[in-house]
């Protein structure tokens, strides 16, 4: 599982070689870039980087909710007088970060006119506060993250050239979910112990794990985390169930269904005479029950309405058949 101490949680080839990346950038105190995908875990990989040489305090600045006018007076701080409402002196996030680390997430949301000022404050390691005439100097590490292609930022025009290449001096890919699966278990485990629910402990079932597996996870980490929440707090007397999942998962459950039974009828076409059927890729979202309604509605024509068979096919019993056909209206 690796070491608890460093937050990221996995075996897989992919973690492993971030660990080895995350122990050599730490050694030195250059900026480092961090590109990933929404959700990856690229502040737990900050994090884990400055934890592995502790000193000084880890700063987290969210650059795409600095504000307006304030943006500058957050990041830099003020003097007393300098603007309308400044009543007294203030702190900025850099200073606090003096003798740490300063993580500057989605460092691709940063208005080109604060590039400027962050570009001078990693070449020079100094800065000014709002209303001051005075430059002080820090000594922190700067770490930056984004899930933009910053390169393409660049030739929109929306990211200075110089700040790239500035900030691209070492740069960690954090790998996709989908790219560690075997990780899957790992995770929902650790996220399992974090959960405080009253009761027995909360174990996910093999059907609910096998479904977590197939998944894409295209929020990756994070979205994990929130749906393995979202079980351990709708169980209802230790019972799982799928309605419990998020509607992405399933959504992606009952396009599965439609799938496996396209792919029966496929293999059955020269005795039932049907061609297959694939939902198109550019289909709009529908819901679970329609996709579900299609379904049973597909294997009843493909076994020209013998139950027994739909049954069958859809994998499932008579009597939950029965009970779908009575939901959704069918005769």
């Amino acid at each position: 599982m690796g070491d608890p101490q460093d937050g990221i949680v996995g075996d897989s080839a992919p973690v492993m070689e971030l660990r080895r990346l995350i122990g050599k950038a730490a050694r030195s105190r250059l900026p480092i870039l961090l590109l990933g995908e929404s959700g990856t875990g690229k502040e737990v990989v900050a994090r884990s980087i400055h934890n592995a040489h502790l000193r000084g305090e880890f700063v987290p600045i969210d650059c795409g909710a600095l504000v307006g006018t304030l943006m500058e007076s957050d990041l830099f701080g003020h003097v007393k007088g300098s603007f309308s409402g400044a009543t007294e002196n203030k702190q900025g996030l850099v200073e606090l970060a003096d003798g740490g680390t300063a993580f500057f997430d989605e460092i691709g949301d940063l208005p080109l006119e604060m590039q400027v000022k962050l570009l001078r404050l990693i070449q020079e390691q100094e800065f000014r506060a709002v209303g001051s005439l005075k430059w002080r100097k820090v000594d922190l590490r700067i770490i930056a993250a984004t899930h933009r292609d910053l390169k393409a930022e660049v030739q929109a025009g929306r990211f200075r050239l110089d700040l790239f290449y500035r900030l691209n001096v070492v740069t960690i890919h954090i790998p996709p979910l989908r790219d560690r699966r075997q990780d899957i278990p790992l995770l929902i485990q650790h996220f399992l112990d974090a959960v405080r629910f009253p009761g027995p402990p909360f174990v996910l079932c093999p059907h609910i794990r096998e479904l977590l597996m197939s998944y894409e996870w295209p929020g990756n980490v994070r979205e994990l985390k929130h749906c393995v929440e979202r079980l351990a707090a709708m169980r209802s007397e230790g019972a799982q169930q799928l309605a419990d999942l998020p509607s992405a998962i399933q959504n992606h459950i009952a396009a599965n269904g439609l799938n496996r039974l396209s792919d029966s009828i496929a293999f059955s076409n020269g005795k039932t005479n049907l061609a297959p059927y694939r939902p198109p890729a550019s289909a709009p979202v529908i819901t679970v029950q329609e996709s579900e309604r299609q379904t049973i509605s597909a294997a009843l024509t493909a076994t020209q309405g013998e139950r027994g068979r739909a049954a069958q096919l859809l994998n499932i019993s008579r009597t939950t058949l029965y009970r779908r056909m009575k939901q959704y209206g069918f005769k």
